[in-house]
């Protein structure tokens, strides 16, 4: 959601006349875009800001012996948007010495204005949204040439009403909004005709689309294959605009796998099997504390659902370890679910209080030690349960969209397959980026697949 909405405010900004860098050095204008889901990323964002207003200001080492070389930093203005910012207010400039503007997350379209505020001799402003205001600029993408961007985030809901009691995101991204449906079906149709074949719908539990407010308006022509499900109903909208080939979404919440949803998978080749769905914990204990609103049997009924129509179909997850409270055996659950569940990849982060959070008045009693030998437990077992899954597929034929060369070797390039596995696969010159190829899997390991393109 951060690269969305950075993407959006770059878009805006080049429309306002400014240009894009080639690196942070030439820069004159760099805005940090914040997270705060965890303390440790927002002590990131924030430092990263405080080291770039001192670079500013000619303050701290490298700055002074910029200024010494003759190197002086290009910088004029620093920004900070985000939901460090909505967390802490005015509060983030004293935080951040020498910031010129800050804007919440549902404030990032006025950014163009502040800099231009800024400009004008202004400073430290602050722009802040009440968690029910739309925001500008949700469909705002930069006019890149048709083919240069084959992929596209795609906003469709807003906050989150769910109020984890370990989670700080309903209180600085607000209350659930889901965009007009015609709204998104345009958009994505202008992606689509500009050369885009991937789209990601976002959203923070994206399959609360039209939950709380009416996605579909009345005067919307029925659904051609009955769909009553707003999410649902948005799928097979989407998946008649030509030329798109792939529809992506995340994150999502195990209430949310309906019949329906399982029915748009199966009848709409566009729509990828692969689904993120955060577990956070396999005890019931502490989902009753955490507040998820489901139990494991509800969970795990959620992925049979799914892997009954598709055995081969992708699921990733969150999870917390060292929640308050959680023992060993809690701990365990955990470990087994995961088993059971067969996840292709997980996501693991020990448990950070946040400020007004309720679990934040609990004891945060786990100690850090035991932390991170869970935290590195369940990645050990991730990665055994990943590399006998992507062992399955060797052998088989997967269709792959080709992004471009390895990180890792550029001789060899990299896409994904539909279930989001990643495919490292030699390019003799003839595929392009965007261009979705037959690659037969000859190697696995715990989060890749290699192989060869089929003539």
């Amino acid at each position: 959601m951060n690269v969305r909405d950075s993407e959006a405010v770059a878009a805006m900004l080049e429309a306002a006349g400014h240009e894009r860098c080639g690196s942070e050095e030439d820069a004159e204008l760099v805005i940090v875009n914040s997270c705060t889901v965890r303390d440790k990323a927002e002590q990131k964002a924030i430092g990263k800001t405080g080291y770039l207003t001192a670079e500013r200001l000619g303050r701290g080492r490298s700055a002074q012996a910029k200024i010494a070389a003759g190197k002086a930093s290009k910088l004029k203005l620093v920004g900070l948007m985000g939901c460090a910012v909505k967390r802490l207010g005015a509060e983030v400039f004293e935080k951040v010495p020498g910031l010129d503007f800050a804007a919440g997350p549902r404030k990032f379209w006025m950014i163009p204005r502040l800099v231009e505020r800024c400009l004008a001799g202004e400073s430290e402003l602050l722009e802040l949204a009440g968690d029910d205001e739309v925001p500008e600029g949700l469909g705002v993408h930069s006019d890149a040439p048709s083919g240069q961007s084959f992929q596209a985030y795609v906003t469709i809901l807003l906050g989150c009403d769910n109020r984890c009691s370990y989670c700080i995101v309903p209180d600085v991204r607000g209350h659930e909004y889901s965009r007009p449906a015609r709204e998104v079906v345009a958009e994505v149709r202008s992606l689509a005709e500009r050369g885009v074949k991937e789209v990601c719908l976002l959203g923070q539990s994206v399959l609360r689309y039209g939950v709380r407010n009416k996605a579909w308006d009345e005067s919307d022509a029925p659904s051609p294959g009955g769909y009553t499900e707003p999410f649902p109903r948005l799928l097979e909208a989407l998946a008649s605009i030509p030329g798109l080939e792939r529809i992506r979404f995340t994150s999502a919440h195990p209430k949310g796998c309906t019949d329906e949803l399982v029915r748009a998978y199966r009848s709409f080749p566009q729509v990828c099997r692969h689904l993120h769905l955060p577990v956070q914990s396999g005890s019931d204990r502490i989902l009753g504390l955490m507040g998820r609103h489901y139990t494991r049997a509800e969970y795990l009924a959620a992925v049979k659902k799914l892997r009954d129509f598709d055995p081969e179909f992708s699921l990733t997850t969150d999870v917390i370890v060292g929640y308050p409270g959680e023992t060993a055996e809690d701990f365990e659950e955990t470990r087994s679910l995961m088993e059971e569940a067969g996840y292709e990849n997980a996501f693991v982060f020990k448990y950070s209080p946040r400020p007004g959070t309720r679990a934040a008045a609990l004891p945060d009693d786990v100690p850090t030690s035991e932390k991170e030998r869970r935290d590195q437990v369940l990645l050990a077992d991730q990665d055994a349960r990943g590399l006998a899954r992507n062992g399955r597929l060797v052998g088989t034929v997967r269709e792959v969209l080709a992004e471009g060369p390895s990180l890792r070797n550029e001789a060899r390039w990299s896409g994904r397959d539909s279930g989001n596995r990643i495919v490292i696969f030699d390019n003799p010159g003839s595929v392009r980026a965007g261009d979705v190829v037959k690659v037969r899997i000859e190697r696995a390991a715990a989060q890749t697949l290699y192989g060869q393109l089929v003539c």
